[in-house]
C-alpha cells in the first residue's frame, strides 16, 4: 500500500522508485528535541471517557504481565487477566487545557483518525500476527468506530485509509453526519473522507487535491470551509446588542491529509506537505483569513523534519537527508524499541550532523519545494499542534508533548497522527491515547475495543478571538 502507514519500502531503484508494501517501525525519540519546540511540564488533570466498563479505570494500577508456556495459570486466571486487560483499554482520558474557556460559546471537537483500509488490511495480515482474525472483520471495526465516535460528541471527523465510504455514510448519516469522500488516483482504493455534523455546520467551500497532477504519487488530500450554525434565538439576541449577526459567523478551515509513506522519498512527502499548507493558506484567505486546522496520517515521526517545517513554518531541506525527511528509520523489524537518546551526546551527535549539506538532485528539490533552485521552504500559516499544547502526563506523551503511540502493529508503535491549529483557535482539551505500558499489553491493534491500528486523536477548540477565552 503506497500511502498505508508504517510499510517498509525495498532499496530503490536507480530512477528513485520502489516496489514493496513491507513496513518498517519509526524512532520515537529524537536524537536532539527541536531547536524551536519547548519541554513541556506535564500535569494529570484528566476525564475518563469508559468504553463498555460500569468499572473505573485500573491503568494507573497495571502491573507487567508476561506469558510464559511454563505458566499454570487455569482458564480462569487467563480470562480474568484478559478482562483486565480489556477493561484498562477501553478507557481513554481527557486532559484539560489551562486556558480558561469556559465561558466560549461556540467550540468543536475535531477527530483525525486512519480507520484501516479493509484492503489495505486484508494485503498485510503479517502486520496482525497477534490480533484474532474476527477483530479485523470490516463489519465489526465499523460498528466500533462509530461506537466510538458517540463518544466524543464530535462535531468534525477526518478520517483517512477510507475504502468503503458508502458504508460509513449509511451509518453516520443515521448519526447526523454529512460528508464528502475523495479516492486516491491510480490503483490504490482508499482515500480520505471529511464528516460533519449537519445541525453545527454549513460546508461553504471544498478543495479536493490530487497530488499525482503535481508529480507526486496518489495521494490525496481534502479542504473543506464550514460555518457554525447558530439557530434564530440565538440571532435575534445578537441583533439586540452590539455584536451583530454577521460578526458572529464563524467560519473555518479544514485540512485532511495521508501522506505517502515510503521513508525514501522525503522530497515527495515535503512537496504533499507544502501544497496542501499553500493551499490552505490561501483557501483562507478568501474567506477572510479564517482560522484552519490540519489533521491526518504525516507518515512522519515528532522529531522528523516535516514535523519542524510544519510548527517553525519553515524548513532547510539542505541540513536534512532526504530518505528520512519523516524520520523513519531503515532498521530490522525485530528491533522495535524506543529509542531516547537525548543527552549531552546526542546534543554533540545533532551539532555535528547539521554542518552537513546534504545533496538534493534538481528532480528532488521541484518536487518537495515547488521549484528546482529552491532550497529553503516556508509556509503562511502559525502553526501550533493540538496535543503539544495541552499538557499530559508521562505515561502517554513524549517530552515534547506529542502521544507516545497513534498507531500499533507487529511491526511498528509509534506516533504518525496529528491535529494542527492556527492561532485563531485554542485546544480546550484533547483525548489521551492509550498509555504505552497499557498499549503493549494488547500486542497490537486493532483490539476488541478499538476498531484501527491507529487510535483516534480528538481536540476540543474553542474561537480565540470570542472575547471569552484567557
Amino acid at each position: 500500500m503506497a500511502s498505508r502507514s508504517h510499510r517498509k519500502p525495498p532499496p530503490e531503484n536507480s530512477n528513485g522508485s520502489y516496489h514493496s508494501k513491507r513496513r518498517i517501525p519509526y524512532q520515537l525519540k529524537p536524537s536532539a528535541l527541536l531547536s524551536h519546540t519547548k519541554r513541556r511540564r506535564f500535569n494529570s488533570n484528566s476525564q475518563t471517557v469508559t468504553r463498555h466498563t460500569n468499572n473505573p479505570s485500573r491503568s494507573n494500577r497495571f502491573e507487567p504481565f508476561r506469558s510464559s508456556s511454563k505458566s499454570r495459570r487455569n482458564n480462569r486466571d487467563e480470562k480474568s487477566i484478559r478482562s483486565s486487560i480489556i477493561e484498562d483499554c477501553s478507557s481513554r482520558t481527557w486532559t484539560f487545557s489551562s486556558t480558561d474557556c469556559s465561558n466560549s460559546q461556540d467550540k468543536v471537537v475535531v477527530v483525525s483518525y486512519n480507520i484501516l483500509g479493509v484492503d489495505n488490511a486484508s494485503k498485510h495480515m503479517d502486520l496482525y500476527p497477534n490480533v484474532p482474525r474476527s477483530f479485523l472483520d470490516w463489519d465489526r471495526r465499523k460498528g466500533l468506530i462509530l461506537e466510538e465516535i458517540d463518544n466524543y460528541s464530535a462535531g468534525i471527523l477526518c478520517f483517512q485509509e477510507v475504502d468503503h465510504f458508502n458504508d460509513l455514510e449509511y451509518l453516520f448519516q443515521n448519526h447526523g453526519f454529512k460528508g464528502v469522500y475523495k479516492a486516491r488516483t491510480g490503483e490504490a482504493l482508499d482515500g480520505c473522507a471529511v464528516f460533519w455534523k449537519d445541525s453545527l455546520f454549513t460546508l461553504l467551500d471544498q478543495e479536493d487535491i490530487e497530488f499525482q497532477r503535481f508529480g507526486l504519487r496518489n495521494n490525496v488530500a481534502q479542504i473543506c470551509v464550514l460555518e457554525v450554525k447558530h439557530d434564530e434565538l440565538e440571532s435575534d439576541t445578537c441583533a439586540l446588542t452590539e455584536v451583530t449577526p454577521s460578526t458572529r459567523k464563524r467560519r473555518f478551515l479544514i485540512g485532511n491529509i495521508h501522506v505517502l509513506f515510503n521513508p525514501n522519498r522525503g522530497d515527495i512527502k515535503l512537496g504533499q506537505v507544502r501544497l496542501l499548507l499553500d493551499k490552505a493558506y490561501k483557501l483562507s484567505q478568501k474567506w477572510g483569513s479564517i482560522p484552519v486546522i490540519i489533521a491526518g496520517d504525516l507518515n512522519s515521526v515528532p522529531q522528523s523534519a516535516i514535523y519542524e517545517f510544519m510548527a517553525s513554518s519553515k524548513l532547510d531541506i539542505q541540513l536534512h537527508n532526504r530518505r528520512n525527511i519523516s524520520g523513519q528509520l531503515d532498521i530490522e523489524s525485530n528491533n522495535r524499541v524506543f529509542r531516547s537518546q537525548i543527552g549531552d551526546e546526542a546534543s554533540f551527535s545533532m551539532s555535528i550532523s547539521r554542518r552537513v549539506l546534504y545533496q538534493w538532485s534538481i528532480e528532488e528539490l521541484r518536487l518537495a519545494t515547488g521549484a528546482a533552485g529552491v532550497t529553503h521552504l516556508q509556509h503562511h500559516l502559525k502553526l501550533c499542534s493540538a496535543y503539544s499544547g495541552v499538557p499530559g502526563n508521562n505515561r502517554t506523551r513524549d517530552d515534547i508533548g506529542e502521544p507516545l503511540a497513534t498507531s500499533y502493529h507487529s511491526k511498528f508503535m509509534g506516533t504518525v497522527d496529528y491535529i494542527w491549529h492556527s492561532e485563531e483557535l485554542v485546544p480546550v482539551k484533547v483525548l489521551e491515547t492509550m498509555p504505552i505500558d497499557i498499549l503493549r499489553r494488547t500486542r497490537g491493534l486493532p483490539t476488541e475495543k478499538w476498531g484501527s491500528d491507529h487510535l483516534a486523536l480528538v481536540c476540543e477548540f474553542a474561537f480565540a478571538n470570542n472575547g471569552n477565552v484567557s
